[in-house]
């Protein structure tokens, strides 16, 4: 683990600390706000790291920890036997099969074997560019076949999850960063500013006179921020192309890939969500990025959240579109 401290003055006295940790979910992961002292705020960002360490390890899906069933442990007894795993891995996957539900099958955590192989393409165009190549159609289709949510079977009163398919894989990649991040800032000090890669959520106002923080949304092609968003509470989170991608014969291909067409998304650029639930959040962005047709405003309404997303429109100009109060922010 790798720590850094800031320290800065803010206006009207006191101070705002700022710390960043490298180790957790494959991110940056800062923590940024006031507090009495530096010791005061270095105790509290180290709860904030512990609570994610947790989850990090819970919800991995390619180590194993010593005295842990995590979700890779679940992956390895597809087909074979329930797992009795923590609670929280429970109450994950009961909210991603509401995710599910409520988005059209668009946010689904039983999609990893899909995933694994883009994973894969995309690891090895990374440390070979000059042979990186795309997925196989045919194994593609092949895991497509096997990524039922129906095969994920939980049982809360034996605390067990059981991969029916032993081809079936969980990937929680798509919620867990913002369901992990939402739990940890319940139990923070309020006045902090956490962010785990794209997810950010405020524990309280920057200020003791309630002033915001002002989040600003990456424009996908760098340059100004396409947007910015005042927040005392609640998070934002955004997905977007730019975000782990590779090259393919000049082609960039990113990581949030479409169930329906088993490729990345073309038609958003980018999608930010803003709302009280970071993991609602993270589902979200995830479900609205390959939604061309517009159908994801259902569950922004559903879940009280607004989205700011852009795309590429013709002589390359991109325009942010914004739902609701969003367009107000």
């Amino acid at each position: 683990m790798r720590v850094c401290h800031r320290l800065r003055r803010r206006s009207g006295g006191g101070n705002v600390y700022e710390t960043t940790f490298l180790t957790l979910f494959d991110t940056v992961t800062t923590i940024r706000g006031r507090a009495e002292s530096q010791a005061a705020f270095t105790e509290a960002a180290q709860g904030v790291h512990d609570t994610l360490l947790h989850y990090h390890q819970l919800f991995d899906i390619y180590n194993d920890y010593a005295g842990c069933n995590n979700l890779k442990t679940v992956n390895d007894q597809a087909g074979v036997a329930p797992v009795e795993v923590d609670g929280d891995i429970i109450r994950l996957l009961l909210e991603c099969r509401e995710f599910y539900d409520a988005t059209g099958g668009k946010v689904n955590v039983a999609m990893g074997g899909v995933l694994a192989l883009w994973h894969d393409a995309r690891t090895a165009g990374l440390d070979d560019p000059a042979n990186a190549r795309l997925p196989d159609r045919a194994a593609l289709e092949n895991a497509a076949a096997h990524m039922d949510f129906d095969a994920v079977i939980i049982d809360e009163d034996a605390s067990t999850v059981f991969i029916s398919d032993p081809e079936t894989r969980l990937d929680v990649g798509a919620v867990a960063k913002g369901w992990s991040a939402q739990r940890a800032a319940e139990n923070a000090p309020e006045g902090l500013l956490i962010s785990v890669g794209g997810n950010v959520c405020a524990t309280g106002p920057k200020t003791e006179a309630g002033d915001p923080w002002v989040i600003g949304i990456q424009a996908p092609d760098g340059g100004d921020y396409l947007h910015t968003v005042c927040v005392t509470g609640g998070s934002v989170v955004t997905s977007g192309d730019y975000q782990r991608t590779y090259l393919v014969d000049g082609e960039s291909y990113h990581h949030i890939i479409d169930p329906e067409t088993l490729m990345p998304s073309r038609y958003w650029r980018s999608v930010t969500v803003v709302c009280a639930d970071s993991g609602i959040a993270d589902a979200l962005s995830t479900a609205l990025f390959p939604d061309a047709a517009g159908r994801g405003a259902d569950a922004l309404t559903r879940y009280n959240a607004e989205a700011i997303m852009g795309r590429r429109r013709r002589r390359g100009v991109f325009q942010p579109w914004l739902s609701g109060a969003a367009a107000d922010v």
